[in-house]
């Protein structure tokens, strides 16, 4: 069953609707579905359909594209020496087609692209020369390996510049689609053990189909991830060798980055990894931004150069707080740290990541999902004239107000108290006296129960519930 993707399939279907052929290119990280979207959209009929082999050499590519092209229909199939040669014979598979549309499907096209093949240089001529001058043939072209769709393909400067008709990033899922997904697994968990395996899974469907029926979250947990040859104790290694070809500086960023809560600027990274300023770095960064394991904000009253370059995926900061400490082997670590202080810690800071992937489920919440706004976060030094402030989501609207937000995740409603209002009013009051903002301030609690309605209660202007991130918003 396919979960969510309204968007995405729409948006392939419609190629098949198209007056001109069309080339799509869909990219994503692994394990987000890539694949599974396109086989369950196209109900597996394809007029062609390949996927390229992980570290073979020219040859064995060539080799197992002949053996695709038979399946298709080319019994007498010479074996082609080079790329042209293979596409040139992929050209007479799809002239004795009877489709109306010819879909064709190159599944982990950058595995194909081994070095000195002249593999990019063979299918631009397949487009540019052969199906762009047709109208019925699609070309769907996919792959794990970020960095190597978006230069080769997304952004070429070569033969395949702007020839893109259509590219679909593949995001995870969010709250409401892993809910559907493990319900289709009949998987039961309660909506806070789902919040609670988003912090350490992502929207990721792959991590969520390893869940079993029948134990807890926390016997999920240890069985993936601290016993002997867990599943995903090593899948950070995988990870960056799959989505980026020379993954070494990409690990530089998040783990320089891991370090820092609310993040780095660009001068801070340079100089915490080494890397040289160029425009290597800059891309390195950009793709990174793109694959959403980072995000860029700006930081209210501050210039462009002063950026802040943030971690935000969830199974990564989950990997370098648990999996590369010198954590005492124990393969009942997670249960056995349910109720300690470390797993709390961890829990308020992976729920502030959780909320700010929901940005449009809390303006719906809010009632501001039409409203233009921009999300930032936002921080000022203690000086003679005011205390230091840290808030790390604000909601700066048009309409004349900003939503100062603060994310709590408890096992219960949560308690105001005396201390903590004021620090809440505290912090509103130093953000309007450095700011001079003239707009109103909104105290927003974001928590997974909701607030109790004690004395306090009344100082804060409005909440969002762990449920309403969990609604769908597309």
């Amino acid at each position: 069953m396919l979960i969510g993707r309204k968007e995405e399939r729409r948006e392939l279907l419609e190629l098949l609707e198209k007056d001109e052929s069309q080339f799509c290119a869909v990219y994503g990280r692994r394990r987000v579905g890539k694949t599974y979207l396109i086989k369950e959209t196209f109900e597996n009929h394809f007029a062609f359909y390949h996927t390229g082999v992980a570290n073979a050499d020219k040859k064995e590519q060539l080799t197992e594209f002949r053996e695709s092209l038979r399946r298709a229909g080319l019994k007498r199939c010479k074996m082609p020496r080079t790329w042209f040669e293979a596409f040139h014979l992929l050209e007479a598979v799809l002239e004795q087609s009877p489709d109306r549309k010819k879909v064709v499907f190159l599944d982990e096209l950058p595995w194909m692209d081994t070095p000195k093949s002249q593999f990019v240089s063979a299918l631009e001529h397949f487009w540019n020369g052969w199906a762009n001058m047709r109208n019925d043939i699609v070309l769907i072209v996919c792959g794990s390996a970020t960095s190597w769709i978006i230069k080769k393909i997304i952004r070429d400067h070569g033969g395949l510049h702007n020839r893109l008709t259509d590219q679909i990033y593949l995001r995870p899922f969010c709250l409401g689609e892993c809910e559907q997904y493990a319900q289709s697994l009949q998987i039961s968990l309660t909506r806070k053990d789902l919040t609670e395996a988003y912090m350490i899974l992502g929207g990721i469907p792959y991590y969520w189909s390893l869940l079993r029926r029948g134990e807890s979250l926390a016997q999920n947990i240890d069985r993936l991830f601290f016993s002997e040859n867990g599943r995903l104790s090593h899948e950070f290694e995988a990870l960056y060798d799959s989505l980026f070809k020379k993954p070494t500086p990409y690990i530089s960023i998040v783990t320089a980055l891991a370090t820092k809560k609310a993040g780095m600027t660009r001068k801070e990274l340079l100089e915490s990894t080494g890397l040289d300023d160029n425009a290597v770095f800059i891309r390195t960064l950009e793709e990174l931004e793109q694959c959403n394991f980072i995000r860029k904000y700006q930081i209210l009253g501050k210039k462009q150069r002063d950026a802040i370059y943030q971690l935000m995926d969830n199974f990564t900061l989950f990997y370098f707080r648990y999996l590369t400490s010198n954590i005492k082997k124990d393969n009942h670590f997670w249960s056995n740290n349910l109720s300690s202080q470390l797993h709390s810690t961890w829990a308020g800071l992976a729920f502030e990541r959780v909320c700010l992937w929901h940005l449009p489920q809390i303006k719906e919440a809010l009632g501001i999902g039409g409203v233009v706004s921009t999300a930032q976060s936002w921080h000022t030094e203690a000086t003679k004239e005011h205390d230091g402030a840290q808030i790390d989501l604000l909601i700066d609207r048009n309409d004349g107000v900003i939503n100062l937000c603060e994310m709590k995740f408890s096992n219960d409603t949560y308690q105001i108290d005396n201390e903590e209002d004021k620090n809440l009013r505290r912090r509103q009051s130093v953000f309007q006296q450095v700011t001079k903002t003239r707009k109103a301030i909104h105290t927003t609690m974001i928590t997974t129960y909701g607030v109790a309605h004690n004395a306090y209660w009344n100082n804060i202007q409005s909440e969002v519930k762990m449920d309403d991130l969990f609604k769908e918003y597309r």
